[in-house]
C-alpha cells in the first residue's frame, strides 16, 4: 500500500464505526514464519525476543522531554502481519503502513479519524502519541508483557499487552456517546463518572454521570434486551444531566452490541448509542 497522509472526515456514527472496524480488522494478525525482512515480521530482537503482531498493546504512557504523560482509557496499538498498524490515539482511531525488522519498526504517515474531542488532556496526549509514532522509525524493546517504543528524538511509548475483555463481568468505562449520526466523546466533567457492568445475574449496574442505575439485561448473541432503568434521584450540573438523559434512552429496549477486544459498542434501533473501554 502506497504510504501517504490521508485525513478521514467522519460525518456519521456509521462512518466512525466502519473506520474503527476497518482498523481493528486490518490490525489483527497471526504469527507466521521467521522471515524478519518481510513486512509482517514480528520478532523484536531485544532483551527478550517476542512476537508483537496479533496482540492488543494498551498504551500506558508517552514520555516526552523526560516527562511521562499517562494515557487516557482506550488508547491502544495493534500491529498486523499484513504490514499495517492500527489503533486509537486516545480520542481518534488511526492506521498506517508498518515494516518490522528485528528491533526496528518503521511506521508510515498515519491517517486518522477526526472526532472533535472536548477533553483537552486527551487531545494533548493524542498529539504526543501521534508525533511519536506517525512517520517514524522506532526501536522496540520487549520485556515480558511490556513493550517500549523509542523514537529518534528520545520520546518513548510505553505499552502493555492486555487480554480480550468479556462483555459480562467487565466494568466498561463509557468514552463516547453516539448521537445524531456522530460519535462524540464525553465531556471532561463526565468522562470518569459513566460506567456500566453487566452481571451474571442478568442485570446491568453502573453510573450515568450523575446517578447510579440498575436494570435487567438479557444478553443474546449480538443484542441486549435492557429493562426499564431504576436510578437514584440526585441532581447534578446541566452537562451531566444532559449526558444522563441521553444514555437513559438506551434502556427499556433492545440494543445491538459489539465487543472488539477491549472496546464495547452499544447501538439502539434509532442509531444512538455509546462506546466504552474495558477498565484496567
Amino acid at each position: 500500500m502506497h504510504t501517504q497522509r490521508r485525513t478521514l472526515s467522519v460525518r456519521s456514527s456509521l462512518g466512525v464505526l466502519a473506520v474503527t472496524g476497518l482498523l481493528a480488522t486490518a490490525a489483527c494478525g497471526t504469527q507466521s514464519g521467521d522471515d524478519r525482512s518481510s513486512p509482517g515480521s514480528d520478532s523484536v530482537g531485544t532483551r527478550k525476543a517476542a512476537p508483537i503482531t496479533g496482540k492488543y498493546w494498551s498504551v500506558r504512557s508517552v514520555t516526552v522531554d523526560g516527562k511521562e504523560h499517562d494515557a487516557p482509557a482506550g488508547a491502544y496499538i495493534r500491529f498486523a502481519e499484513d504490514g499495517t498498524v492500527g489503533g486509537n490515539y486516545g480520542c481518534n482511531h488511526f492506521g498506517a503502513d508498518v515494516r518490522i525488522k528485528g528491533d526496528t519498526i518503521r511506521i508510515g504517515d498515519a491517517f486518522k479519524t477526526e472526532m472533535a474531542c472536548t477533553d483537552a488532556a486527551a487531545m494533548a496526549f493524542e498529539n504526543r502519541l501521534g508525533s511519536a509514532v506517525s512517520g517514524s522509525t522506532l526501536k522496540a524493546e520487549a520485556d515480558g508483557d511490556g513493550l517500549t517504543l523509542t523514537a529518534p528524538d528520545g520520546s518513548t511509548v510505553n505499552l502493555e499487552e492486555e487480554k480480550p475483555a468479556e462483555l459480562v463481568g467487565t466494568r466498561w468505562n463509557v468514552t463516547s456517546r453516539v448521537k445524531s449520526g456522530s460519535a462524540v466523546p464525553l465531556t471532561e466533567e463526565a468522562k470518569d463518572d459513566v460506567e456500566l457492568t453487566f452481571g451474571k445475574d442478568g442485570t446491568v449496574r453502573g453510573r450515568l454521570g450523575c446517578n447510579r442505575v440498575t436494570a435487567e439485561a438479557t444478553v443474546g448473541d449480538d443484542s441486549i434486551a435492557l429493562g426499564r432503568a431504576a436510578t437514584t434521584r440526585k441532581m447534578c450540573s446541566p452537562s451531566l444531566m444532559e449526558t444522563e438523559r441521553a444514555l437513559l434512552k438506551l434502556f427499556d429496549g433492545t440494543v445491538k452490541y459489539q465487543v472488539k477486544h477491549r472496546t464495547l459498542t452499544l447501538t439502539s434501533e434509532n442509531g444512538t448509542g455509546l462506546e466504552a473501554a474495558a477498565a484496567r
